[in-house]
């Protein structure tokens, strides 16, 4: 008879385990992935986001001049859609590893073909890409949640900051835009479809050969002489040429053509526009 119930009751038990469910729980480091369109590619990083929780993070949680993969949990990776060029170091594109090595008054940055760094002992420099050195800043208002996000984004340029506790840092990164537009529009430009629109604007928007971008405005209007848009970007190339009356008249022509299409924004930019020309 105790036989039949310790084997019932192991029965009972057995039945129990196999059924119980595990219970899901919040990540103590959530993890973070967030993509930046940069240049005509994108920047995809990810990384764990630890919180202070009362504790003194650099110098004491984070040791100061030891290697940290800069997160929790998982390594920090990031990813590039193109070359970019980190503390004048060229990095092809693709995915590598991200660590820090916080100090006092100066931060190393690494970027290692490594995908693995979780600890200092699985680090290994001989796989560095590019090391960039960063004077820390002190922030007047504490940041509670491990942060990086990307700043200062520009055409070619962007800032990788990294903010927890009362430290922020920023990585500068920089990707060759203008090469690849003008080599485009150069292509581009020898074949029977021709953007001249767009590549007006390149041109203008960059401080390039302005002339050029005027005789691309023309053509561009005559493939669309209604085109409010355009005859407003001709009127703004115009007037950086120092040609203001013929920069009213076709700030003008646009103006009339954008009351017509029912555009009341572009009423807006060229009053703006005439006003500064006055």
């Amino acid at each position: 008879m105790l036989k039949k119930m310790l084997l019932t009751t192991s029965v009972m038990c057995f039945v129990l385990i196999a059924i119980a469910q595990p219970i899901e729980t919040p990540q103590p480091s959530p993890t973070q992935t967030i993509k930046q369109n940069f240049g005509l590619s994108a920047i995809t990083l990810t990384y764990s986001r630890p919180g202070v929780k009362g504790r003194k993070v650099f110098g004491d949680l984070v040791p100061f001049g030891k290697v940290w993969r800069t997160g929790a949990n998982n390594a920090t990776t990031i990813d590039f859609g193109d070359d970019v060029t980190i503390g004048g170091t060229k990095i092809p594109k693709g995915e590598y590893g991200l660590i820090s090595i916080p100090d006092k008054d100066i931060w190393t940055i690494v970027i290692t073909k490594q995908l693995d760094i979780t600890n200092a002992s699985a680090y290994k420099p001989e796989n560095d890409l590019a090391r960039v050195t960063v004077k820390p800043v002190a922030l007047k208002d504490a940041v509670e949640t491990f942060t990086m996000q990307f700043t200062n984004v520009k055409s070619g340029s962007c800032d990788l900051q990294v903010m927890w506790e009362n430290t922020a840092i920023a990585i500068p990164i920089t990707t060759d835009v203008d090469g690849k537009v003008t080599a485009q529009i150069k292509d581009v430009m020898s074949k029977d479809s021709h953007p001249y629109f767009q590549a007006a604007a390149y041109y203008l928007e960059n401080g390039k050969d302005l002339n050029q971008a005027l005789a691309w405005f023309d053509k561009a209007i005559e493939q669309q002489p209604d085109a409010y848009w355009v005859h407003l970007q001709r009127a703004n190339c115009l007037a950086k040429l120092g040609k203001k009356e013929e920069a009213k008249s076709a700030s003008q022509k646009s103006k009339e053509l954008a009351i017509k299409a029912g555009n009341d924004d572009y009423v807006k930019l060229n009053d703006k526009l005439q006003a500064q020309l006055k």
